[in-house]
């Protein structure tokens, strides 16, 4: 049974892992960490670590920065291929570094690889790639067995793609890979390892906010910089908001129905990642986000509360025109 309202005691010299669902707050508690016990931040999700999209992806900002430091955002070119095994072998000096790692993300792929491990699979040749990018989602679960397809979450395509790949490239499936993973670079055991609940009403209405809160930073503005480089087969351009926005800037929808758009694939990968976590991390310390003053990427409360989504939608469109 998940544990509720629990309390971690934090140690100084522990490692600590901090999971969540999107606009959780999870960057805020890090940075509390980071700021009262010392500790570098280390970025454990999986679209932060691409350069290109800082606002959408929600990654510290020069403020944030300023305050602690933070290592593995935005360090892969936008284009690049990056997988969890590049991941690990990224994270790793910072597990024997002297300074303690707060390690911090929704990605909940990342940190199963970290403290369960990860099977060594080889690297996927360019070619079984692009096979994979033309195939429909449907397509590629199909083609999967069934012990795989119960790990993997079948609504993220670039999960179930790379199941599809591994398959392909080695004649084994993913499962098959996965039970012969070798022992984790940090066990459980070995650090704090903490979940952010949170409501999904709360949450959902934390999403709406953040997203308007990006346009207002210049997220479109962000988004017409890599207009010219857009390809939808990049890993970064999964960045939520990155294709909405993108198509807004080709005419092809509206900014308010490319911000709905946004806000419901946000609330839908929230979902999605409340129901990773209720699964996979059941002995981790579980805290109610709702409760605790975790302000995450809603640093300024007041600025927040003045927030007119209408108003920002009217004035970024006549900007454009």
């Amino acid at each position: 049974m998940t544990k509720q309202a629990d309390t971690p005691l934090i140690l100084p010299d522990r490692p600590v892992l901090i999971a969540g669902p999107t606009a959780s707050g999870k960057s805020a508690l890090a940075l509390h960490i980071a700021q009262t016990q010392g500790g570098v931040i280390v970025n454990a999700d999986a679209l932060q670590v691409f350069d290109g999209w800082r606002i959408l992806t929600a990654r510290p900002d020069d403020h944030d920065l300023a305050l602690a430091k933070h290592v593995l955002y935005g360090h892969v070119p936008f284009d690049a291929a990056y997988s969890v095994g590049h991941w690990l072998r990224d994270v790793a000096p910072y597990l024997q570094g002297a300074v303690r790692p707060i390690i911090v993300g929704g990605t909940g792929l990342n940190f199963n690889a970290l403290t369960q491990g990860l099977a060594e699979i080889p690297p996927t040749p360019p070619k079984v790639r692009e096979a994979g990018n033309a195939l429909p989602l449907p397509a590629l679960l199909a083609a999967l067995d069934g012990e795989t397809t119960q790990r993997i979450d079948t609504q993220n395509r670039m999960r179930v793609q790379r199941a599809w790949e591994v398959l392909q490239a080695t004649g084994q499936s993913l499962a098959a890979w996965q039970d012969q993973t070798p022992p984790p670079l940090l066990p459980a055991t070995a650090a704090t390892c903490i979940t952010l609940d949170a409501p999904k009403d709360w949450l959902n209405d934390r999403i709406a906010r953040r997203f308007d809160q990006m346009l207002d930073q210049g997220a479109l503005d962000e988004a017409r910089a890599m207009l010219p480089l857009w390809n939808p087969d990049h890993l970064s351009s999964k960045a939520i908001g990155a294709p909405e926005l993108i198509a807004h800037l080709k005419g092809e929808i509206s900014l308010p129905d490319a911000r709905d758009a946004a806000i419901v694939a946000s609330r839908q990968y929230a979902k999605r990642q409340r129901t990773w976590f209720r699964s996979r991390h059941k002995d981790w310390h579980h805290i109610a986000a709702d409760s605790a003053d975790l302000s995450a990427t809603l640093r300024s409360r007041r600025y927040v509360r003045g927030l007119n989504p209408k108003r920002n939608l009217q004035r970024l469109a006549k900007n454009q025109q």
